[in-house]
C-alpha cells in the first residue's frame, strides 16, 4: 500500500489522519481530527470539517462541502459542489443580535452507507441518512432519509426508482422482484424496502 499523496497547494491538518493510498489534490482542505480512509480521492477544492470521517476508497469531487460531523461510509461517492449542511436552523446572529459563536449552535451530521453516491450540485440537508448504494441525482435537495438502493431525484427528493450496486436502475421482472441489467443481481422489494442476492 502506498503512503498519501498530498497537493502542495492542499491543507491537512496535522492533527486530521489520511489513510494509505489516499489522494489529496489541489486546494482541498481536510480539517483537524477528520479522518480520511485509504484509496480516497479529495479532489480539487473539497472540504472537509473537523472530525469527519470517511471509510475508505469514497470519491469527495471537486469543490465538494463536506461538514462536520458527517459520516461517510466505504465507496461513497460525492459529486463536484455537493453541500452536505450542518446546522438545522441556520442563523448568523443569536435573538439578542449578537454573533453566534461554536456555542450558539450544535451541528448535526449527513451520514452516507456504504456505496451511496451523491450527484453534483446535491444539497443534503442535515440530518439525515443515504442508505447503502442509494443514488442522489444531480441537482436534487434531500430533506429526508433516503432508503438503501433508492433513487432519488428533485427539490424535495424523492424516491424514482432502485438502482442496484451497479448504478444502473434496476428493472421489475416481476411484482416486488428486480433485477439489474449491467450485473444481473435480483432484488426483492417489499413495504418499500428493497433487499438483494447475487444471481
Amino acid at each position: 500500500m502506498s503512503v498519501p499523496r498530498v497537493a502542495d497547494t492542499a491543507q491537512v491538518h496535522p492533527e486530521a489522519t489520511v489513510g494509505d493510498g489516499t489522494l489529496v489534490w489541489d486546494l482541498a482542505q481536510v480539517r483537524e481530527g477528520a479522518v480520511v480512509g485509504e484509496q480516497c480521492i479529495l479532489g480539487r477544492g473539497a472540504y472537509l470539517g473537523p472530525g469527519v470521517v470517511l471509510g475508505d476508497r469514497c470519491k469527495v469531487q471537486n469543490h465538494a462541502l463536506v461538514y462536520e460531523p458527517a459520516v461517510l461510509e466505504d465507496g461513497v461517492f460525492v459529486g463536484p459542489a455537493v453541500v452536505l449542511t450542518n446546522d438545522e436552523y441556520p442563523r448568523a446572529v443569536t435573538p439578542t443580535g449578537d454573533l453566534k459563536s461554536h456555542d450558539d449552535w450544535t451541528a448535526v451530521g449527513v451520514v452516507a452507507r456504504t456505496g451511496a453516491s451523491i450527484g453534483a450540485r446535491a444539497v443534503c440537508i442535515a440530518p439525515v441518512t443515504i442508505g447503502r448504494w442509494a443514488m442522489v441525482a444531480a441537482g436534487a435537495v434531500v430533506s429526508r432519509d433516503v432508503p438503501d438502493f433508492a433513487l432519488v431525484v428533485g427539490v424535495p427528493a424523492r424516491r424514482v426508482g432502485w438502482v442496484g450496486r451497479a448504478g444502473v436502475p434496476l428493472e421489475e421482472v416481476a411484482p416486488g422482484s428486480w433485477r439489474c441489467p449491467s450485473t444481473g443481481e435480483t432484488y426483492d422489494e417489499r413495504d418499500g424496502v428493497l433487499t438483494g442476492s447475487a444471481a
